[in-house]
C-alpha cells in the first residue's frame, strides 16, 4: 500500500491527513450490497450488520442495525497511547501518527472496508457537520431508526455519525478506562468511515471512546475514511470558484487602479480566500462502491426477515 502525505505537492502548509494507494483486493470483507428499490446491506464477511432502504422522495434512509459489527481494528494498549502522545511534537504530528497505525491496521485487517483504489484518511468531520448533531449523538440512537437528510423530519434524526453497534454505558470498564484516557489528553482517534448511500459516515473503529468522550462531555479526536475522489470531479466543482475569483480581482485591480488604498490587502484576502474554496473542492471523496447483492430485492428482503424481523420501513414517502 502506497501512502502520501496530505496536500500532495505542498510544503510548508499543515499536514492533512493521508492518501492512501490500495492494490487489493477487489471485494473486500466489510462492503455494501445493494439491491433494486434503494435497498442496501452492509456485510462484514458473510456476516449482516446493517440493512437500509433510501426513501422514494431521497429525503432519508432508513436502517435497522444486527448487532453483529466488530472492529477491524484490534485493540489499543493505553501505554501504546500515552506513547504516541509523548513522542509527538504537536497535535498535527500525534494525528499523523494515529493515521499511519489505522492504515496499517486497516490494510493488515481481514474484516475491513479497505477495497483496490484511492482512499483518504483525514483528520476531523466532514466541513458539513453540524455541531448541534453532537448533543443528540448518546440520547438519539436506536438500533432500528432513520437519518434525515432534509427538513421535515424529526430533529434528532439528523446526525454525522451513525455507530454500528450500540454505545456502551458511560459506566462500562472500557469506557471509563478511555474516560481517563480522555481526561488525560491521550485518547486514540474514533476513526470514521463515509457511506454515500447513507450520507453519513459510520464508526468504523472507537465506538467506546466515542462513548468515553460524549460522558465527559466533550467530542473524540475524528479521523475519516474516505475513497478518493476522482480528479476530474474535483476540477469541474473548482471552476465556479475560479470564474468568480477573476472577475472578483479584476475589479479590485480598477480600485487599486483608482487609488484605492485597500485594493492590495482586499486582493491578497480574496487568494487566500480561493485557496480555501479550491482545497475544499480537492478534498471532496469518492462514491462508495457498492456490489449487485446476489438474488437482489427478494434477497435482500429474506435477509431483513431473518435479521431484523418486525422492522418495515415507510419508505413511501
Amino acid at each position: 500500500m502506497e501512502r502520501t502525505t496530505l496536500p500532495r505537492s505542498a510544503s510548508g502548509v499543515r499536514w492533512d491527513g493521508l492518501a492512501l494507494g490500495v492494490d487489493g483486493p477487489a471485494r473486500p470483507p466489510l462492503r455494501a450490497e445493494v439491491a433494486d428499490g434503494r435497498r442496501l446491506v452492509l456485510f462484514q464477511g458473510d456476516r449482516v450488520v446493517l440493512l437500509a432502504r433510501q426513501r422514494v422522495t431521497h429525503r432519508g434512509v432508513h436502517y435497522a442495525r444486527t448487532g453483529r459489527y466488530t472492529s477491524p481494528v484490534p485493540s489499543l494498549r493505553a501505554e501504546v497511547a500515552r506513547t504516541y502522545r509523548e513522542s509527538c511534537a504537536d497535535e498535527d504530528a500525534w494525528l499523523a501518527r494515529w493515521a499511519h497505525h489505522f492504515a496499517t491496521a486497516l490494510r493488515e485487517s481481514a474484516n475491513g472496508p479497505l477495497h483496490e483504489g484511492g482512499w483518504q484518511l483525514r483528520p476531523g468531520m466532514s466541513p458539513y457537520a453540524v455541531d448541534a448533531y453532537w448533543s443528540t449523538l448518546a440520547q438519539h440512537d436506536p438500533d432500528r431508526g432513520h437519518i434525515a437528510w432534509f427538513s421535515g423530519s424529526p430533529a434528532h434524526d439528523s446526525r454525522d455519525i451513525l455507530p454500528l453497534r450500540p454505545l456502551s454505558a458511560p459506566d462500562a470498564p472500557r469506557v471509563k478506562a478511555f474516560r481517563r484516557q480522555y481526561r488525560e489528553g491521550v485518547l486514540p482517534p474514533v476513526v470514521l468511515w463515509g457511506i454515500s448511500a447513507l450520507d453519513t459516515s459510520v464508526v468504523l473503529d472507537g465506538h467506546d471512546r466515542l462513548a468515553a468522550a460524549r460522558a465527559e462531555g466533550g467530542r473524540p479526536p475524528v479521523l475519516r475514511l474516505n475513497r478518493e475522489g476522482l480528479p476530474e470531479l474535483h476540477a469541474l466543482l473548482a471552476e465556479p470558484e475560479l470564474r468568480a475569483y477573476e472577475e472578483r480581482i479584476a475589479a479590485l485591480q480598477r480600485q487599486r487602479d483608482g487609488g484605492d488604498p485597500l485594493a492590495p490587502s482586499k486582493i491578497a484576502n480574496e487568494g487566500r480566500r480561493l485557496a480555501r474554496e479550491l482545497h475544499r473542492a480537492s478534498s471532496g471523496s469518492h462514491l462508495t462502491r457498492g456490489w449487485p447483492l446476489p438474488g437482489g430485492p427478494a434477497a435482500w428482503d429474506a435477509l431483513a426477515r431473518q435479521h431484523a424481523p418486525g422492522w418495515h420501513p415507510d419508505t413511501d414517502n
